[in-house]
């Protein structure tokens, strides 16, 4: 039986997801199963993916489409109207497609890993589809935060606004910006990091590099770090799974 499945982003050269679910194939001996990256320079070029693939049952979602290619689709799930943002794709037997998330279900995860009690009050950096699924996490947690983004809007602020007060209040960090993120990886976002202390918890989401450069320069304050690796395959198995309902 053929089957395709893909990620859909913008490059994406040094994606795991290919690498993963191709690992997956060769592992459960599923034959005719293919997995590819389309490398997208425009999101309007999604259309002739869904036209020109025969066989598709399930896509992956990344930077910078996560919210773009909700208008190509059928439907979407609660979680993903709620998030406001897509990154797994499932066909029906009618060759309808819904867009679901589950990076929230990645995240919440992999942060309960890293936590020994709740976090109380958190900033979220970004406000891409990424960002969506964290404060959806934060707020099943009952976590305050705040967004910073480099064009904030309503409440959110700006990273020159950062000052002691603010970092003193908060216990966790969570990075959802690409800023550091392969080949670049000397770039991090511009937070006060002469503020971060032992009681702060990053969460970087980039996962390649392993380290980052937001994760080194946390770490030598004495904040714990950690990754997107294990939100990575966690959010995967469970788009696995949807597509296998």
């Amino acid at each position: 039986m053929k089957k395709h499945f893909g990620l859909v982003g913008k490059n994406i050269d040094y994606s795991f997801s290919r690498h993963y679910f191709l690992s997956k194939f060769r592992k459960e001996c599923l034959s005719g199963y293919s997995y590819i990256n389309f490398d997208l320079p425009q999101i309007d070029a999604f259309e002739k993916v869904l036209k020109n693939t025969p066989y598709l049952a399930g896509l992956n979602v990344t930077i910078p489409y996560k919210k773009d290619v909700i208008p190509f689709l059928d439907k979407i799930s609660l979680e993903a109207k709620s998030i406001d943002a897509v990154n797994t794709i499932v066909w029906d037997v009618n060759g309808k497609t819904t867009g679901h998330n589950t990076d929230h279900v990645g995240f919440h995860k992999s942060l309960l890993e890293n936590l020994e009690q709740n976090p109380k009050n958190a900033l979220i950096l970004g406000t891409g589809g990424a960002s969506g699924a964290v404060r959806y996490v934060l707020n099943q947690l009952n976590c305050k935060y705040t967004t910073v983004s480099r064009s904030p809007k309503n409440n959110e602020l700006h990273y020159n606004e950062l000052n002691k007060k603010i970092m003193g209040e908060i216990d966790l960090i969570v990075n959802t910006t690409p800023l550091g993120t392969y080949p670049n990886t000397e770039a991090h976002p511009n937070i006060p990091y002469e503020h971060i202390n032992n009681q702060h918890l990053i969460f970087d989401l980039i996962y390649n590099p392993e380290e980052t450069s937001l994760m080194k320069k946390a770490k030598i304050k004495g904040a714990r770090v950690t990754n997107g690796f294990k939100m990575l395959i966690y959010q995967a198995e469970k788009a696995w799974a949807l597509w296998n309902q």
